[in-house]
């Protein structure tokens, strides 16, 4: 199929020219299957809105900033931690970003809290929600900085948008005064609104000796976590199977038949 140079201005015009890449095999298909225009039409269509939701997921995915791709089909369950699975499954249903709960993972270095947080912002992406990751001090390090130019405002907003806020590694030291003041008027804003997810190798019980202010850490964390699915990760750390030097997974065991 030659492509006339009329047809490539007008899906230009219309925004639809990533059309072009697969339109001759596409015609091609439509002749040896003998469909009507209609047919035809809906085919070539189908393969822009497909293009454009894995453009869309691309973006998402990027915009998020997730530190490595994780997914649940990903994590090594092999390893030798204690969790609630059938409470974490059910958690990937992405419910609770529907009903604008919290998620918090609690658990020592390595057990997988980080992989677990980015792997339902993965998952939500997926679903169409607009996710955000960064470790606790980056963020509020950000914020601070915004403070000297003016930004403050539109920093907190950055934060305050996405439909699912992924803050990793929160409570490892006392937060300043006004880290305090500004977490809590994150969580604030985001309570009811939209989800949050905490990880922490500190339980929750801990998270409020990180804070400067008690009056103010706990109005905040009393709102995060009556709205919170708790999760605490025990067991060994599986990361340092991945480290170099480690000792590499026993093969399974095969038979073998005798030979005469």
């Amino acid at each position: 199929m030659q492509i006339q140079p009329e047809l490539k201005t007008v899906l230009k015009r219309l925004k639809l020219s990533g059309i072009l890449a697969t339109l001759p095999d596409r015609w091609a298909y439509a002749r040896q299957e003998k469909l009507d225009y209609p047919q035809f039409l809906e085919l070539v269509l189908s393969d822009e809105v497909e293009r454009r939701e894995h453009k869309h997921l691309a973006n998402r995915l990027q915009d998020a900033g997730f530190e490595e791709e994780c997914t649940m089909e990903r994590f090594d369950w092999s390893a030798k931690i204690r969790i609630d699975k059938t409470r974490l499954n059910e958690l990937f249903g992405l419910h609770f970003i529907e009903r604008h709960e919290n998620v918090a993972f609690c658990g020592p270095v390595g057990v997988g809290k980080s992989y677990l947080a980015q792997a339902l912002g993965h998952a939500a992406c997926r679903a169409g929600y607009r996710v955000l990751f960064c470790r606790a001090d980056g963020l509020l390090k950000t914020l601070a900085r915004s403070r000297a130019d003016n930004s403050f405002d539109r920093e907190l907003r950055s934060f305050i948008s996405p439909d699912l806020l992924v803050v990793d590694d929160f409570a490892l030291k006392k937060l300043s005064s006004q880290a305090t003041s500004d977490f809590y008027d994150l969580l604030i804003e985001r309570h009811t609104r939209s989800s949050t997810i905490l990880t922490s190798n500190r339980g929750v019980e801990e998270w409020m000796t990180a804070f400067d202010e008690p009056m103010l850490g706990q109005s905040a964390l009393d709102r995060f976590c009556h709205r919170a699915h708790q999760f605490v990760i025990e067991g060994e750390s599986y990361r340092k199977r991945t480290a170099p030097g480690s000792a590499p997974a026993a093969a399974p065991k095969t038979s073998r038949k005798a030979t005469t």
